[in-house]
């Protein structure tokens, strides 16, 4: 039976933000399939508020700086409008881990205890499951700050914050001059605590995504980076069929007693993974849609307490890409303006690398005022390609958590 046909109905979904590309994109495959949407988020203008798919945008705190004032928020939201479910689309799972009973009797929603997902969340925390599983990973050792981080470096290798998400929290050095922009930009977010100091290795980016049920792997998707774009993301994709890289995270899964969403990032090297990082949640899940794996349904209906029989992978070779990703990209890694209009007249007209491939994040046909933000990061960066590093950094805001905001959630009640 598949995860469509054991929830016939329509559904009214709350996301639990509206900013980030993963939201976006479960906005796109929710309202697709029927359901009733509705978004919270700190930020009016945020990347899914460009869209007629939502039903109503709500402004609430940001997790960031007030998670308490952010879980009241959507507590009362939940306590005075009807949800069937909430989807913890991003870093605000932790949160919500964090006071399963009070969540529980108001909406479904799936999350696994706060204790694997701070594990899973913390980079030295999947180091150690990596570690405890025997799956291959690159020597990772923890280091303080200077003069000890300068002791240990030996190029090239990775340096990784304790924490960090879209794009944050990682620099990969091949010299001095990348360890003083680091050690820079970690002095200025307050990052001088234990880091992790990774050995670099060398291979093709692929990421793999999961929906566990109380341990149990029912749905799998894997694709790889066929273009990077801004921060190291996917600006083109390309689904694939990975029967190790699946066997090896229903392992982690079932380590973790896993119950909802888990991604994983992996270097493919020597015909095998060796994984790098893992988000607990579902990262950008158009990719799975379009490949006929049903990710967010079976999220859905295991969110309402049921338990899903597991579907087929996601079919390979469907390719897909992120116009707005692509831009950055392209401007970040030192982009002309005649480069831009070439990629810019590559995306209208699905040419060079965008041939036979789907946009994933802003589906102009389906939903033409997700063209704004596109346009916007176009018209930007023609003005000038060295804003494109301003434009990444707009999407670290307050919908994201800090040291700070974690230490807040570890100690409540």
């Amino acid at each position: 039976m598949s995860s469509q046909s054991q929830h016939r109905k329509q559904l009214r979904v709350l996301l639990s933000e509206g900013s980030s590309t993963s939201a976006r994109q479960a906005l796109t495959v929710l309202a697709g399939q029927g359901h009733e949407v509705e978004i919270c988020d700190p930020d009016a203008h945020c990347l899914a508020r460009f869209s007629r798919l939502a039903a109503q945008f709500h402004r609430c705190p940001g997790l960031r700086d007030d998670p308490a004032g952010y879980l009241a928020f959507v507590e009362d939201l939940l306590k005075q409008r009807h949800f069937d479910v909430l989807l913890p689309i991003h870093e605000q799972g932790l949160l919500f881990a964090r006071v399963p009973e009070r969540l529980a009797l108001l909406t479904g929603v799936a999350l696994p205890s706060f204790e694997s997902y701070r594990t899973a969340h913390s980079k030295a925390g999947f180091e150690g499951v990596l570690a405890a599983l025997r799956l291959p990973h690159p020597s990772t050792r923890a280091v303080t700050w200077e003069p000890a981080l300068h002791a240990a470096i030996r190029y090239p290798c990775v340096i990784k914050t304790s924490i960090g998400t879209a794009s944050r929290g990682t620099w990969v050095l091949h010299g001095p001059a990348d360890l003083d922009a680091a050690v820079g930009a970690l002095a200025e977010v307050g990052a001088e605590g234990n880091l992790l100091l990774q050995d670099f290795v060398v291979g093709a980016v692929e990421h793999a995504q999961a929906v566990f049920c109380r341990g149990e792997l029912v749905g799998f998707h894997a694709y790889a980076q066929v273009v990077a774009g801004a921060g190291g993301g996917d600006a083109v994709k390309e689904s694939i069929s990975r029967p190790q890289v699946r066997v090896q995270l229903a392992q982690i899964g079932a380590h973790l007693a896993w119950h909802g969403a888990l991604s994983v990032d992996y270097i493919r090297r020597d015909g095998g993974p060796v994984y790098i990082d893992c988000n607990p949640r579902l990262v950008e899940p158009m990719s799975a849609a379009l490949s006929g794996a049903d990710l967010v349904g079976l999220l859905l209906a295991i969110s309402l307490g049921r338990s899903p029989t597991p579907i087929p992978d996601g079919r390979a070779g469907i390719r897909t890409h992120l116009g707005i990703q692509a831009l950055l990209g392209r401007a970040l890694r030192g982009g002309t303006r005649r480069n831009l209009i070439r990629e810019v007249r590559d995306l209208a007209t699905r040419r060079g690398r965008y041939a036979g491939s789907i946009e994933e994040l802003t589906p102009v046909r389906l939903d033409w005022p997700c063209a704004v933000p596109l346009a916007a990061t176009a018209m930007f960066l023609l003005a000038s390609p060295r804003l494109a590093g301003r434009l990444q950094r707009k999407g670290w805001g307050s919908h994201l958590l800090s040291a700070r905001t974690i230490k807040v959630i570890e100690q409540m009640g």
